[in-house]
């Protein structure tokens, strides 16, 4: 049944608009709270970045919850992979997340985590969305929910991190530039990292409410480029808004992208004979990456494009690690989501357990050149399903052979047919590229 609230990632949207909005979140908390007074007693945990509307949908989450009976644990600004952590360690029944992750700041979200740390079951979103729909209603006063801060959610998450690599690692002698986004991960990353003995130069990490992921970030590395050439560091480490992405830049000032350090980190459990099953990637992962892995002889599987139906497939094959080239990385033998901070460490301890140098370990991937170029329509298409445009694409795929791809989607949130072309040789990548888009223009 399809969801009227729901997307493939909670509900995220324009602050003030429907249903980004103060009464939405007020009801939204006792609907969830609601289902949760009929799974059995127990509490939730709300956490948020750091963007100025979390303190309003707190609020109004608080009071929906205990409006049903709820009991309310506040953890303040926490990442989103701290969050899903917690539910789990504190035996939360559920773990909710004001996010909007890499957006702006006029942006927010919410999603939630189950007592697991996983997101949530299909049929818990049915149940919550059910009673959004139904009048709201206040429990009796001696049964509403209390709440009270969780006052050392911070230290718990850093003493995670830190456990997600051998203890005997110590990175003294280690130059790193870290750069939070104004997010949520502003009074911890730069804790984990030092904490683990490398030397830290934090940027990005004095939010205000309004500057979150702004010219910073994962989303947009460049302050982060320069200052790991100012500061003469080892490298560079971009987390985004919510904590939940990772991107690094090398002591060149390179940036090494999601599908290069997933390659990285499957490569150190694959000489430790640890990588259990295929590396799962999205449609959209570099098709150098897929080459790389097999000489290691390690599958790459594909997901559509999300990180729901990446953990999906990660958990149909039995794998331990898969993500997206923006960053968004899942060591599944670790935790339980999608968490830059722990996919930094692994790439961190690679770096230890070898000697070699951040840029040393990315060379050993090839990067290929990818191409796309949206073609606005105005009536939704398929494009794989259009025979003119099928055969210009395996024209395409015939001239590229075994050394490049091609990839038409049809967006899902606006009337645009992506093309996507990789391949070895970036003047014919874009020439084929805008060479199907015209095709598909017409």
């Amino acid at each position: 049944m399809k969801k009227k609230y729901f997307g493939t990632d909670g509900i995220r949207g324009t602050v003030g608009e429907t249903p980004i909005t103060p009464d939405f979140f007020l009801k939204l908390g006792w609907a969830t709270g609601r289902v949760f007074a009929e799974e059995g007693q127990g509490f939730v945990l709300v956490g948020k970045d750091t963007r100025i509307s979390g303190y309003m949908f707190e609020s109004a989450l608080e009071a929906g919850l205990s409006a049903a009976g709820v009991n309310t644990r506040l953890l303040g600004p926490m990442p989103t992979p701290g969050i899903a952590y917690l539910t789990q360690t504190l035996r939360a029944q559920a773990g909710i997340v004001i996010s909007a992750s890499h957006n702006p700041y006029y942006d927010n979200g919410i999603k939630f985590f189950s007592t697991e740390g996983t997101k949530l079951a299909d049929e818990l979103e049915h149940k919550i969305e059910h009673y959004l729909d139904q009048p709201m209603t206040t429990v009796a006063s001696d049964k509403l929910g209390k709440a009270q801060r969780v006052s050392d959610a911070a230290g718990r998450y850093i003493e995670f991190c830190k456990a997600s690599i051998p203890a005997s690692i110590d990175f003294s002698g280690l130059r790193i530039v870290v750069d939070c986004a104004n997010g949520s991960t502003y009074h911890i990353a730069p804790h984990v990292f030092s904490e683990v003995g490398a030397e830290v130069i934090e940027i990005a990490t004095s939010p205000d409410g309004l500057n979150i992921n702004e010219k910073c970030g994962a989303t947009k590395p460049e302050q982060l480029q320069e200052a790991v050439i100012e500061f003469r560091a080892d490298l560079g480490i971009a987390l985004d808004g919510d904590g939940d992405r990772l991107i690094m830049v090398d002591h060149k000032g390179e940036v090494v992208d999601g599908d290069e350090l997933i390659f990285i980190i499957a490569k150190a459990r694959k000489d430790a004979g640890k990588l259990n099953g295929p590396v799962i990637g999205t449609l959209m992962s570099n098709l150098g990456m897929e080459h790389a892995l097999k000489k290691l002889k390690v599958n790459l599987m594909r997901a559509n494009v999300g990180d729901r139906y990446v953990m999906e497939l990660m958990k149909k094959h039995n794998g331990v690690l898969g993500g997206e080239g923006s960053g968004h990385i899942i060591c599944l033998d670790r935790t339980t989501t999608g968490d830059g901070i722990v996919a930094a460490l692994q790439v961190l301890a690679e770096m230890h357990e070898t000697g070699k140098s951040l840029y040393e370990l990315k060379s050993e991937m090839t990067k290929y050149p990818q191409v796309l170029v949206n073609v606005r329509v105005s009536k939704k298409v398929d494009p794989n399903n259009n025979e003119v445009i099928q055969k210009a694409v395996q024209a395409v795929e015939k001239e590229l052979g075994n050394d490049g791809r091609v990839l038409l989607r049809a967006s899902g949130t606006e009337p645009l047919i992506r093309v996507m072309v990789e391949g070895a040789d970036q003047y014919k990548v874009t020439q084929y590229a805008h060479q199907l888009a015209d095709q598909v223009k017409n």
